[in-house]
């Protein structure tokens, strides 16, 4: 069966350990970033989900590829994550972060579901973000839930097609996003987790994974941050 993952944001962090990931497991994987990934076994559409021209080009190249494909594992991980607060994000800047977070994954899902066979998945990667909030995140918290809001709607949609989805929500992940946003407060993060550690991003590929051969989680949403401390 000649089965592919596409994954937005395949050049690095969770994107870059899931895909090789599925290259392992005889995949063909490619990766919508605006870098190529490391390694000859991934392929690569130059994208930037912050450009919808991009994005629908990138859709119409995967649809023309898709012929040779039985079964479609669609990841969207790439994502922004801004500093900002409601008293002070501004409406271009939301719709900044909302084109980049919900809107590109739904053109793509526009693109790939009329192409996609029985056993295909549509997975989302969220945030612990995505069912609570912190101060300072605004407009990635509120594209976070979004992004659980589209997933359960894919649910709904799909019904009937063999089309089965999830979200999949990370905690603290060793990730250079992750670094860039909270800087020297690494060991302030860590010490918010129950283990005492980050998440590795090879074990979020791996919950990936099960979900896309796993269709009975279909309409999860799965939370993997090693038990997070409340404060």
């Amino acid at each position: 069966m000649r089965r592919a993952a596409v994954l937005t944001g395949g050049s690095r962090g969770i994107g870059l350990a899931t895909a090789r990931l599925f290259a392992a497991a005889g995949y063909e994987v490619i990766s919508l970033s605006r870098s190529a990934p490391l390694g000859a076994d991934i392929g690569h559409i130059a994208t930037d989900i912050t450009d919808l021209a991009s994005v629908e080009a990138a859709g119409r190249s995967l649809v023309t590829r898709a012929a040779h494909w039985e079964q479609i594992v669609l990841v969207h991980n790439a994502a922004l994550h801004r500093h900002d607060t409601v008293a002070r994000l501004k409406a271009d800047d939301f719709l900044h972060v909302l084109t980049a977070n919900l809107v590109a994954p739904q053109a793509l899902n526009r693109a790939l579901v009329p192409v996609m066979g029985a056993g295909s998945s549509i997975l989302y990667i969220g945030s612990t973000l995505a069912e609570k909030a912190v101060a300072g995140a605004a407009s990635y918290v509120v594209s976070k839930h979004g992004m659980v809001g589209l997933m359960r709607a894919t649910c709904q949609d799909m019904a009937g097609r063999g089309i089965h989805t999830a979200c999949i929500c990370p905690g603290f992940t060793d990730t250079e996003m992750l670094r860039a946003h909270v800087g020297d407060a690494v060991d302030v993060i860590t010490s918010m987790v129950t283990a005492g550690r980050l998440v590795a991003p090879d074990e979020i590929g791996r919950l990936v994974r099960v979900c896309a051969e796993n269709p009975a989680l279909n309409g999860a949403v799965l939370h993997a941050n090693l038990g997070q401390i409340e404060r």
